[in-house]
């Protein structure tokens, strides 16, 4: 009868010590398992959170150049003799040039001569600073010049371009005309849509969640295509302008530095959309495979 008793209490010790191996070893199963997959969560978080603050970077430098850009006037730039006195000619062409009713062929002759630079909201000449209108000044070596600007009113920026320019009578060329609007609008628009992505990436850090990055990405996206397209309509419009308006032998032109700013802006905008898109796709992604992975 002991006997009996001293094996059933044996077996049941038996059973309680494999039982405990088997919790044991379960335990430090699911600890492993909990450790490797929250260093997988860290290491994931961490590569997205780098794209997401390089992409950040991006716009914001992308931002800084479309700005500078749009308030600056040096988009094309006009290089010519500087006019060392001033004579009735100069005063006219000076008085037409900051006239209101000043049409598009009398204000690019006064850019032709005077070293002038235009942007999309102003258009300047430099002319010399004390001017002589009854008698010109004596010839010196070097002498004090100023830069003078006018702003392109709404009127003007609307105004449609002629075939002939300064010729009312020559019809409308619309194509010309249409490349002027859009390459003064597209950057305001790439500006806001940029700003209003700000907006929506700053809500999504709000929220600790990456995926409403997605919507940043496609305004970058669509920023970068405007500021594309800004930039191509400006080249096409000095082109046509200068198959109609030919430059005088003794001047040149180039495209100014605001002008490399838009062009530098939208390949920005482009990595910085790509790289708002991949983080908060792939984030997403890898997110609904971990859930999967608990659930089973």
């Amino acid at each position: 009868m002991y006997e009996g008793m001293g094996n059933w209490v044996k077996g049941a010790f038996g059973i309680i010590q494999n039982s405990l191996s088997y919790l044991s070893f379960k335990t430090n199963f699911l600890l492993s398992s909990t450790f490797k997959q929250s260093s997988l969560n860290a290491r994931m978080d961490n590569r997205f959170a780098t794209a997401f603050v390089i992409a950040c970077v991006l716009s914001l430098i992308s931002t800084i150049y479309m700005a500078a850009s749009i308030g600056t006037d040096f988009w094309y730039e006009y290089r010519s003799p500087v006019q060392e006195n001033s004579s009735d000619l100069n005063k006219s062409i000076w008085d037409e040039f900051i006239s209101d009713e000043a049409d598009e062929k009398t204000y690019n002759d006064a850019l032709f001569r005077y070293n002038g630079t235009v942007g999309l909201w102003r258009r300047c000449i430099t002319i010399p600073k004390n001017m002589h209108w009854y008698s010109p000044p004596e010839r010196t070596e070097s002498f004090d010049v100023v830069t003078k600007c006018v702003s392109f009113t709404l009127t003007e920026q609307f105004m449609e371009k002629f075939v002939d320019p300064g010729n009312h009578n020559s019809g409308i060329d619309l194509l010309r005309t249409y490349l002027w609007r859009c390459q003064f609008l597209l950057p305001f628009v790439s500006l806001g849509l940029m700003c209003f992505g700000a907006l929506i990436g700053l809500c999504a850090c709000i929220c600790r969640s990456l995926y409403p990055t997605i919507a940043t990405g496609i305004l970058h996206l669509l920023a970068g295509l405007c500021t594309l397209g800004s930039v191509s309509c400006y080249v096409a419009g000095i082109e046509l302008l200068h198959q109609k308006l030919e430059l005088p032998d003794s001047v040149s032109g180039e495209f100014g530095w605001s002008f490399c700013l838009a062009c530098v802006s939208a390949p920005l905008q482009f990595m910085a959309s790509a790289l708002f898109i991949w983080a908060a796709h792939t984030n997403r992604k890898e997110y609904t495979l971990m859930k999967a992975y608990r659930v089973a």
